[in-house]
């Protein structure tokens, strides 16, 4: 076989061979970028019906993104200030009552599916009282945003100078399934400081770093 009709056929096999994987190709990558990036949750939890539609303040959950370098993901006694009263969504609430009202009875207690989860994480029984039968287990949730060990990211001072959640995360308020919008890397980063410094933030100057010792230690 010629030379020439050697190369020929290695590059047909090539391209079939990259027609054969393009679609596993298409999925790839480069590593430690995760754009689009949207896990399964242990709990179907809806971004969009708490920030969005009832409106709770992102560090309401998220509170250590104020104080601590991490946002974290809120204990479930946080998530009990509010279901231990709501259980259900309101329209499963009422076909209950409706329910009742016909049969001449009280309404019984509805419980969601999703947030029976919580209660058996709890440990709680029907009545939402603790049941020593039931132990007690954390809730595996699956981060979304993840960062290189090698970069080291604050969530304090962003938070300090008005950067809104937004920015990062995107629009939040509108997912019903939280997904990582920004690839957050390097160059995304230094991009929003350089026009943090050059437009402000909320109205304020800035001095977003652009040192390597800024994000690098």
């Amino acid at each position: 076989m010629s030379s020439r009709l050697a190369t020929t056929v290695l590059s047909l096999a090539l391209a079939f061979g990259v027609v054969a994987l393009w679609p596993q190709l298409a999925n790839l990558r480069l590593p430690g970028i995760q754009r689009d990036y949207e896990p399964e949750q242990p709990i179907r939890y809806s971004h969009r019906l708490h920030a969005g539609e009832m409106q709770i303040p992102c560090q309401y959950c998220h509170s250590g993104a104020e104080r601590s370098r991490h946002a974290g993901i809120p204990p479930v006694n946080v998530c009990m200030n509010c279901h231990k009263f709501v259980t259900a969504p309101l329209g499963m609430v009422r076909a209950e009552d409706d329910l009742a009202a016909k049969e001449n009875r009280p309404p019984r207690r509805v419980i969601s599916a999703e947030l029976r989860k919580l209660y058996d994480a709890l440990g709680l029984d029907d009545t939402l009282q603790r049941d020593p039968t039931r132990p007690e287990r954390a809730i595996a949730w699956v981060k979304v945003h993840n960062v290189p060990d090698f970069a080291f990211f604050d969530h304090r001072p962003h938070v300090a100078a008005g950067v809104i959640c937004q920015t990062c995360h995107g629009p939040v308020e509108t997912m019903e399934r939280m997904r990582q919008v920004a690839d957050l890397t390097m160059g995304w980063c230094v991009n929003c400081h350089r026009d943090a410094n050059r437009t402000g933030i909320a109205g304020r100057p800035v001095r977003a770093s652009l040192d390597c010792s800024g994000c690098h230690f």
